[in-house]
């Protein structure tokens, strides 16, 4: 497949996976309201946006989640959730700038991957006053700093304060509940079975795997190209044959796998997980966006490896912390 195949489909998906063509420049906010974004800029947010694009489902999910669906004006096609997300105006890298012109926007926020790959739709944007932010968290820690960049331009700085506090307090009953058990189990998590890569150690995918109490097993996959996903290998993975209790994998579009698949892998037939059916599949969009529904990764992992430990608890923690737990 030609890399503008590949980005295509990447982009297609329109979750984050890692599988960026190396991960982007540090962001922040300094000053209350400096923010500088993954593409370098720097911008003082003196009055917040009323008129936003978004460009990732993330940035769209999380506007939502902080009370900006009015000012959300315009979403990519790719939109799944909230279901509100659906009846907003669509657009694309990929339409003319005019059409974005005419929308009015005053700002358009897409993430690492399309600042690079579309830069004459980004220069054009911002001739024309409109002002463009890339950003793309890869760790649990730059996700709570993106939480309040996006807080300061929209004008919602204590919702998103709020919403950092009950995702750390879900996160930590989250935590309780791995603590009673007893024997953690040992878990590879598969990010691209075609390639049989996992996730970097410090991904938000393991971070769901190690709070819902499993041990990752591949803790030593070396990141590719400073991604969030990690070379593995078949070899390596039967290496841990005799003591792999489970076999998760994410599914979606960036991993659109079956169980059927995984146990039918040549060799895997010698995996404890395959002998002892312990294969399953995680949908990708509740373990791999910088959203709060990451939460619902967490339970849902949480209730696979220790169902008698989270079934009874992970509902009520869910909604403590404003997600529906079906």
């Amino acid at each position: 497949m030609k890399p503008a195949a590949i980005l295509l489909l990447i982009v297609a998906a329109g979750s984050w996976a890692g599988a960026l063509p190396g991960r982007a420049a540090d962001f922040g906010l300094t000053d209350g309201n400096r923010i500088t974004d993954q593409g370098g800029r720097q911008r003082v947010v003196r009055q917040p946006f009323g008129r936003i694009i978004s460009l990732y489902g993330a940035h769209t999910e999380n506007l939502f989640a902080l009370g900006l669906d009015r000012e959300i004006i315009g979403v990519t096609r790719h939109e799944s959730h909230p279901p509100a997300a659906r009846r907003k105006p669509v657009f694309s890298y990929h339409d003319d700038p005019e059409k974005f012109l005419a929308a009015r926007p005053d700002l358009v926020l897409v993430r690492p991957m399309i600042d690079r790959g579309y830069r004459p739709l980004m220069e054009r944007l911002e001739k024309s006053g409109i002002a463009v932010v890339s950003l793309q968290p890869g760790t649990i820690q730059e996700m709570y700093a993106y939480w309040e960049i996006l807080g300061v331009l929209g004008g919602r700085k204590a919702q998103a304060a709020a919403l950092t506090e009950r995702f750390r307090q879900a996160v930590a009953a989250f935590a309780g509940l791995a603590d009673r058990v007893e024997t953690p189990k040992r878990v590879f998590f598969e990010a691209i079975h075609s390639k049989m890569k996992t996730f970097s150690p410090d991904s938000m995918p393991i971070f769901a795997l190690e709070t819902a109490g499993g041990i990752n097993l591949a803790a030593d996959a070396p990141p590719v190209r400073d991604t969030n996903i990690a070379a593995y290998g078949t070899e390596r993975v039967l290496s841990h044959a005799a003591e792999l209790d489970f076999y998760l994998a994410q599914q979606g579009v960036m991993n659109p796998v079956s169980r059927e698949t995984i146990t039918a892998t040549p060799g895997f037939a010698v995996l404890k997980a395959v002998r002892e059916n312990a294969v399953f599949l995680v949908d990708e969009t509740i373990v791999a966006r910088p959203t709060p529904r990451l939460l619902l990764g967490i339970a849902a992992i949480g209730r696979i490896l220790y169902p008698s430990v989270f079934e009874p608890s992970a509902a009520a923690i869910l909604r403590a912390a404003g997600l529906d737990p079906h």
